[in-house]
């Protein structure tokens, strides 16, 4: 523990503005939610609840979003698009923590991080929004008490890694894997000489955060990143473990979105199915465990559990 410590503390050092890490980081554990913008919230119901079978729940967070459980502790939040000007329709992305209050201590004294103020939900759940070094938000949510169940009916009960655009790997890796102890899981590309995918799982636990590459040393240049494009890159993956069964499922209820693709093998070895919402935000079935070899790199830590 003491060279774990010491080794977090040099690393918020070589940060601009940074202080050495005050003490051991409460506990990180996995993903909580993805929240996107919505143009047209009924369109949007009818896809997570249907497609998915997400189970509907008001929002805390505001009056006019809603929440797609998957569980009684992950979720999809939808939130109203408005006159947005951005493409993007990504909101937030949230992971779990043992602790919040104490997270946000821990973050707002490491001196790399604007931490907000510290909020409670009716069910009990606290959290806590930061932004990364590209300016995405960030939250840390404490789940309230109780065990995290399936929904019934849902096509998966279980968010295992979520995704978004990423200019520079080294400045985000600054505060992911440098501050926040996220840990090197797997890295591909669809040609040798590129980098497109840099997953890395949180501190504590198997769920992970990718790294979708843009720009200099990535397949995608900034000139394809339309919104088309950036619903591809910020996403969310539902781990299944039957992807034949799943996809059946889908096809026999009449719940396959308009839009879908796949199953196909993924480079990384795990079979993948690809549904989008209305706004094209892709949502993607993955199976937990890989069914061959990955290409590019190997995994270097074990893969998410149901």
């Amino acid at each position: 523990m003491k060279i774990r410590i010491v080794m977090l503390a040099a690393a918020a050092a070589t940060l601009p503005g940074a202080t050495a890490a005050p003490g051991p980081r409460p506990a990180i554990t996995g993903i909580s939610h993805l929240a996107v913008y919505a143009s047209d919230m009924a369109k949007a119901d009818q896809f997570y609840t249907h497609v998915l079978g997400a189970r509907r729940g008001t929002d805390p967070e505001s009056a006019r979003g809603a929440r797609y459980y998957l569980s009684t502790r992950q979720f999809v939040e939808v939130l109203p698009a408005g006159a947005r000007p951005s493409p993007s329709r990504l909101a937030h992305v949230a992971y779990t923590t043992a602790d919040a209050r104490a997270l946000r201590t821990w973050l707002a004294r490491s001196g790399v991080a604007k931490a907000g103020a510290l909020q409670r939900g009716a069910a009990g759940e606290l959290w806590f929004a930061t932004r990364d070094p590209e300016g995405n938000e960030v939250q840390f949510v404490q789940p309230a008490a109780g065990a995290d169940t399936p929904v019934p009916g849902a096509i998966s009960g279980r968010i295992i890694h979520v995704g978004y655009a990423v200019h520079d790997r080294a400045r985000q890796d600054g505060f992911y894997r440098q501050v926040l102890g996220f840990r090197p899981y797997w890295f591909g590309a669809f040609n040798p000489d590129k980098v497109d995918w840099v997953s890395q799982q949180v501190p504590d636990g198997r769920d992970w955060l990718e790294y979708m590459m843009i720009g200099a040393g990535s397949d995608v240049t900034l000139d394809k990143v339309d919104a088309r494009q950036l619903g591809i890159l910020n996403h969310l993956s539902l781990g299944v473990r039957n992807m034949q069964a799943a996809v059946t499922t889908l096809y026999r209820e009449d719940r396959l979105s308009p839009r879908h693709d796949g199953p196909q093998m993924g480079l990384d070895g795990k079979w993948q199915a690809n549904l989008y919402d209305p706004d094209g935000t892709r949502v993607e079935l993955m199976e937990f465990q890989p069914a061959s070899t990955p290409c590019c790199s190997p995994f270097t830590a074990d893969s998410p559990t149901e």
